[in-house]
């Protein structure tokens, strides 16, 4: 009796943990492969804010926003 439900909840919490580990790996390629933010997305957001924002500026930004995605 005990051991059909200590085998119950053990098998509950290694279906809860893979399929945690499952997840976060099925969103981690998707953003990877889907970014949020792209630079047609960032030019317009800085002429939004009344920036000119040169092809420099954006790749530093573009740089520092997938810098903060691998972390």
């Amino acid at each position: 009796m005990w051991i059909h439900i200590i085998g119950y909840t053990v098998a509950v919490l290694a279906g809860l943990a893979i399929g945690f580990f499952i997840a976060r790996r099925t969103m981690m390629s998707y953003l990877k492969k889907n970014p949020p933010i792209n630079e047609q997305m960032l030019r317009v957001m800085m002429m939004q804010m009344g920036q000119n924002p040169s092809q420099k500026k954006i790749n530093q930004m573009m740089k520092a926003m997938q810098k903060q995605q691998t972390k």
